[in-house]
């Protein structure tokens, strides 16, 4: 780790999945000083929430050199979002899509208020770096994971507290195959495997079947595209 990097000071959105784990080990692995941020938004999906501060534990028991560089945790409650208005993140409604073309998982707003609470904090706490893992490769389509839409939300951030910020999205350009990938590159079969089987990415909030690619209901489009980047990932390693 060079001293550039040894120097910056990262706050990492963190729910306790498999894409925001991946970037907190690779935060970890870059950055001298990373705190993680977490949201409670009456998500369906709270398991992600109980597995937060075992794997930030368990993170820095399989690479000890990353201890000193973890700060602390915080939690915000942010149930803001199901007041506006009903989707299958937050309510007991069947996944499906939307008269606009976007699935009914879309939260709008979500990610928006996420970076502009995460900014707010990182002013509070000397931080300069925040670290998401938003990816427009493999995603539903939510506009507010695209690059350039965080690119903006860098400029305005920046601009409205008066500080420089850094939006890293590490993920951005890889598909799930590539995010299995980094985890493996990160921190070997440990890490892979502790993605494998500590995170929570099911949207139907299921923990009670453990899969080759992780808990979760199996049928869910999150749970889809994360059995099918398993498979394409052991499929790269295997040719």
């Amino acid at each position: 780790m060079n001293a550039a990097r040894k120097s910056r000071r990262a706050l990492v959105l963190f729910s306790g999945g498999q894409d925001s784990t991946t970037c907190l080990a690779w935060a970890l692995a870059r950055h001298g000083h990373v705190e993680t941020l977490g949201f409670d938004y009456g998500q369906r999906h709270r398991a992600e929430l109980d597995c937060r501060i075992a794997l930030r534990h368990r993170l820095v028991q399989l690479r000890p050199e990353w201890a000193p560089r973890l700060g602390e945790d915080h939690l915000l409650n942010v149930d803001v979002l199901g007041q506006l208005g009903a989707s299958a993140m937050t309510d007991d409604i069947a996944i499906a899509l939307q008269a606009d073309g976007l699935p009914n998982t879309f939260v709008p707003g979500r990610n928006l208020l996420f970076f502009t609470l995460a900014a707010a904090l990182a002013y509070r706490r000397g931080l300069d770096v925040l670290v998401g893992g938003m990816s427009q490769t493999d995603y539903s389509g939510y506009p507010d994971c695209r690059d350039n839409t965080l690119k903006a939300l860098q400029v305005a951030l920046s601009l409205g507290i008066d500080r420089p910020l850094t939006l890293e999205t590490p993920l951005m350009w890889l598909d799930k195959a590539d995010t299995w990938e980094l985890a493996h590159r990160l921190g070997g079969d440990a890490l892979a495997e502790l993605v494998r089987t500590d995170t929570h990415t099911c949207y139907l909030n299921r923990r009670d079947t453990l899969h080759a690619w992780g808990y979760g209901c199996g049928e869910c489009p999150a749970c889809l595209l994360r059995a099918q980047g398993h498979r394409e990932w052991l499929a790269r390693r295997a040719g």
